[in-house]
């Protein structure tokens, strides 16, 4: 069975099959010397070893080379094989073609190479099919993974997840290994949101699924790097950048769809109010606070030598406070979006007076019983007065964003 498609056309194939549970997408680009051994390779384990009827589908992406004869041949002479064919480049192109349209129960994708461990297939995919989980990966950086590859790409294939970690909140723990599936009616939900089209398509998907509430397996494989990958490492790194900035920003400002989308397809937190546990709140809690007393301090040391101790407390306590609870809203609780901002900025300033109450009453004790106090001192009883004041900011802050409605509200507000 062969079938062509463009940007403009698919033609449909025409042999009757059955419909698979399973379809393996092989993204290739000028791989006519790989492709037949490859495609042989994983043809053979699918036919005597996976558990379910299962199809492989070669999505030339817009090859220059003999990759897409070889592809019709290799379609001719097996059986569950077909040929999809892109006139553009790019691995996510390829794949949001062949997923949003496929028959198939689960989609999947696997790089040419066959890097990964072929026996890990069927657990990646079983709990999808069980509807357990929405979409699997592979990862290379589990404990138990067994992972053969040059020191280079281990050290930049770490820091970029670190790098998504801080950046976008990421959970998932390899977002780039070429070994991944996903319900093929959740990827039909959820793929029009995806807007790369190259390598930083997973790392997009698997962002929008996390923040859906969508549950992501993860796998454990066996992996021998490929010497020969024709990669460009930093031209992929430049467009990663960009397109982490890209998401960032969309997300920062709600302008995703996510709240419908985790109403439909999303699983909501067992605690209602709390998307995060109350170890993940602390920790955001404690680098937004630490950012802020920064901030505080230096205004305060700034402003102290005109305006005096008590206004330079007041004013800066007040500017770190406004910033603090929008950076809380944000990055610790979860709330997107317009809607709300000014009842909870009340709300923050409500919790700031408590604040403003604790530092300028220790300001007041210290020049009371001490009158020529000095300046680091002034500083000193200010971080413990704000250590306090922090504690209750917090409790004040989860009960403010306590209420998962806010979320909704600003999808609806957007």
């Amino acid at each position: 069975m062969t079938e062509t498609a463009t940007a403009a056309h698919r033609a449909e194939p025409t042999d009757t099959v059955t419909t698979p549970v399973l379809d393996v997408v092989i993204p290739v680009f000028n791989e006519e010397t790989d492709l037949g051994m490859c495609v042989r390779r994983l043809h053979e384990y699918l036919r005597d070893g996976f558990s379910f009827p299962a199809r492989i589908t070669i999505a030339d992406n817009a090859s220059t080379d003999d990759t897409m004869q070889v592809a019709r041949l290799l379609a001719d002479e097996l059986d569950d094989v077909r040929v999809v064919h892109l006139d553009a480049k790019g691995r996510g192109r390829a794949l949001r073609n062949v997923w949003e349209s496929s028959d198939a129960q689960v989609v999947a994708y696997m790089d040419v190479d066959l890097s990964t461990d072929l026996n890990a297939l069927l657990p990646l995919v079983a709990p999808l099919i069980t509807g357990h989980s929405d979409l699997a990966i592979g990862t290379r950086l589990s404990a138990s993974s067994r992972v053969v590859r040059g020191p280079k790409r281990e050290i930049i294939s770490r820091c970029y997840n670190l790098l998504l970690k801080a950046s976008l909140q990421a959970h998932f723990s390899d977002a780039q290994c070429g070994f991944k599936a996903m319900r093929t009616e959740v990827a039909r939900r959820l793929l029009p949101l995806v807007r790369d089209g190259e390598w930083f398509f997973d790392t997009e998907l698997l962002v929008l699924a996390e923040r859906t509430g969508l549950r992501i397996h993860e796998v454990p494989v066996d992996w021998i790097d490929d010497p020969d990958s024709r990669v460009d490492i930093v031209d992929t790194a430049r467009k990663d950048l960009r397109g982490i900035g890209r998401l960032a920003g969309a997300l920062a400002t709600g302008a995703l769809p996510l709240d419908e989308l985790r109403q439909a397809l999303g699983r909501e937190p067992l605690v209602a109010g709390v998307p995060l546990g109350m170890v993940g709140q602390l920790v955001r809690f404690a680098i937004v606070g630490v950012l802020s007393t920064l901030a505080y301090l230096l205004l305060y040391v700034v402003l102290q030598s005109f305006l005096g101790a008590q206004p330079a407390n007041f004013f800066a306590l007040l500017i770190t406070a406004v910033g603090n609870t929008a950076a809380n809203r944000a990055f610790t609780f979860g709330v997107r979006g317009s809607g709300g901002v000014v009842t909870h900025q009340f709300q923050g300033l409500v919790i700031f007076g408590t604040g403003l109450a604790l530092t300028s009453g220790s300001l007041f004790a210290l020049h009371h019983w001490a009158p020529g106090a000095a300046v680091h001192l002034e500083l000193f009883v200010l971080v413990l007065a704000n250590l306090i004041a922090t504690s209750i900011r917090f409790v004040g802050l989860r009960w403010v964003f306590r209420n998962p409605g806010s979320r909704a509200e600003a999808g609806k507000l957007r």
